[in-house]
């Protein structure tokens, strides 16, 4: 089933979609597109963006029902500039860091504060970082567990397809824990929470809101792997990279008028600072 919502002209027209990806693909398939400003776009006078949700604060359904986050209002701003409204498709993770759902021509972009790495680049074209981030240590309040190193014999939980699973495997025979993996990381970050694993590695960013929001949990260290994030278009698609240009230039102004300052503001309560600078 999809349930859609729509906002007005440069805003967000949300469009969640909770079911399998073939019907996701067989819904965008039926629009034939338009061509906005010499860029063609999937379906016509919207800008139609991948997403798996939820990443709080990146992305994430809001109390009103429409899909919400640093990363939505930063996508926005491109829509804007196009004239056009965007729509936001819930999609597994692992169909966006392929590069199948673009691929396959069921987005124009993807978000979901994607890092940067070689091996996505073989799959997908990337927009220029917009946000660094470090992997981050989610434990319960009061535990002893203040690294890597306490986890043996322990239980740590990762998400699938992140370079946070990515460093927790590298690192799990040298310090003794077993990795449990989730689809999501609401799932992961809530079986923190319920005892279920006694820790969980994922970018420092949620992981933060996740502390924010649930006080009964905390960040016991953080993992400088010098991530970036991106957002991800076609491979080896001229149309494509027309849209990354775009992208870029909308980001390049933002951070050069104090309106990426604004946004980052709102979702993070406060400025870039070091973690941020390019």
């Amino acid at each position: 089933m999809v349930i859609a919502s729509t906002r007005r002209l440069g805003r967000l027209a949300i469009l969640f979609s909770a079911g399998l990806l073939a019907l996701t693909l067989s819904a965008c398939s039926q629009d034939e597109g338009a061509t906005v400003d010499g860029i063609h776009l999937v379906n016509a006078d919207a800008l139609t963006v991948c997403t798996h949700i939820p990443y709080k604060p990146f992305q994430f359904t809001g109390d009103n029902g429409e899909v919400v986050g640093f990363d939505v209002d930063l996508v926005d701003l491109l829509a804007q500039d196009l004239g056009v409204e965007t729509h936001v498709v819930s999609v597994d993770w692992n169909q966006i860091t392929s590069g199948a759902v673009l691929a396959a021509g069921t987005c124009d972009l993807a978000m979901g504060g994607a890092t940067i790495t070689p091996k996505r680049e073989e799959a997908v074209l990337f927009s220029d970082p917009y946000f660094n981030a470090t992997q981050a240590l989610l434990v319960k309040k009061g535990s002893d567990y203040e690294s890597l190193e306490d986890l043996q014999g322990k239980r740590l939980g990762t998400q699938t397809d992140t370079t946070g699973a990515i460093y927790a495997d590298k690192h799990a025979e040298q310090y003794g824990y077993t990795t449990v993996v989730f689809d999501d990381l609401a799932l992961e970050t809530t079986a923190v929470s319920a005892g279920k694993v006694d820790a969980a590695i994922n970018d420092n960013g949620p992981l933060y809101q996740y502390a924010a929001d649930n006080p009964d949990t905390e960040i016991a260290a953080e993992f400088d792997t010098g991530e970036r994030y991106g957002f991800l278009a076609k491979k080896d698609d001229e149309n494509a990279q027309k849209l990354i240009e775009r992208l870029n230039e909308a980001l390049a102004k933002a951070r050069e008028n104090g309106r990426y300052d604004e946004i980052f503001k709102k979702w993070f309560g406060q400025v870039p600072g070091t973690i941020n600078e390019q």
